[in-house]
C-alpha cells in the first residue's frame, strides 16, 4: 500500500489503483465522535488496501460529506450533495491523467446520491471509476450498536461509551421518507438511530475484517452496476 499524501511523485508506480474512503463531519448521537464515518472509511479502506495481491494508493480520506439530514446537532458540518458531486467529479477527473482506475469507498450513507451522479457521469466521460460502500449485514443505522462496535475495535479512547443510550429503533427503510423530510433530529431527539447497548470491540472487530473482505473481494471480481456501484459478477446484468 502506498499512502498517497506521504508519497512523491517518483513514488507512484504507472497506472496503480486509487482508492479514495469518503466520510463525514457529523454527529454520531452523545457517544461517539463527529469523525466516526472518517474513521471507518479510513480504517476500511487501508485495511481493503492491504487485502489485495498488488500494491493499490490509498488516498486522503474526504472528511466533509453531505450531512444535512443532521445538521439540527451542533458541530455537524457538510457541504451538501451538489459540492460533494463536484468535488468528486473533478477530483477524478484529475487522479485519472496518472492512475488506472479509482474506487470510492464510501461510509456515510447521506454522500450515496452524489458519489453514484459523479460516478454516472465520470462513467459516460470515459473515466475508469466505480465506488462502494462500507456496509455491514444487518447493521443498524447509525450511531447504533454497529459503529459504535466499530469504533470501540478502531478507536476506543474516543468512545464515550457511558454515555450510550438508545435512540430510534424503527428499521431505517420505514424511517428514510421521515429523514428526507424532517432530519434525523425529528425522528431521534439524541442523534441515534438504532440501540447501541452492547456492543463490543470484538464484535467491531468481526464487523470491520467483513467489510474489508468484502469490498476487496468486489474490486476483484466484482461488476459494475447501472449505477457505478460494485457488485458480485453473479447478479450483474448480462
Amino acid at each position: 500500500m502506498i499512502a498517497l499524501a506521504g508519497a512523491t511523485w517518483r513514488e507512484i508506480r504507472d497506472r496503480p489503483l486509487v482508492l479514495v474512503p469518503l466520510g463525514s463531519t457529523e454527529q454520531h448521537g452523545p457517544h461517539l465522535p463527529m469523525e466516526t464515518d472518517t474513521v471507518i472509511a479510513e480504517s476500511v479502506t487501508a485495511r481493503t488496501a492491504a487485502l489485495l495481491p498488488s500494491d493499490v494508493v490509498v488516498a486522503p480520506a474526504l472528511a466533509y460529506g453531505a450531512s444535512g439530514e443532521h445538521q439540527m446537532f451542533a458541530g455537524t458540518s457538510s457541504i451538501g450533495s451538489r459540492a460533494l458531486r463536484e468535488l468528486l467529479v473533478e477530483l477524478v477527473r484529475s487522479m485519472t491523467t496518472w492512475s488506472g482506475g479509482i474506487v470510492l469507498i464510501n461510509a456515510h450513507g447521506g454522500n450515496s446520491r452524489a458519489v453514484e451522479g459523479a460516478v454516472l457521469q465520470l462513467v459516460e466521460e470515459g473515466r475508469d471509476v466505480c465506488w462502494v460502500p462500507c456496509a455491514a449485514a444487518k447493521g443498524d443505522a447509525h450511531a447504533g450498536r454497529t459503529e459504535t462496535s466499530l469504533m470501540m475495535h478502531l478507536r476506543p479512547s474516543s468512545v464515550r461509551l457511558g454515555l450510550a443510550q438508545p435512540g430510534n429503533t424503527t428499521p431505517i427503510g420505514r424511517l428514510i421518507p421521515a429523514l428526507v423530510r424532517n432530519g434525523v433530529a425529528a425522528a431521534s431527539p439524541n442523534g441515534v438511530l438504532g440501540d447501541p447497548t452492547g456492543a463490543t470491540a470484538d464484535e467491531g472487530a468481526r464487523c470491520f475484517e467483513h467489510m474489508a473482505q468484502r469490498i476487496a473481494s468486489l474490486i476483484l471480481d466484482g461488476a459494475r452496476s447501472a449505477n457505478g456501484m460494485l457488485i458480485p459478477a453473479s447478479k450483474a446484468v448480462r
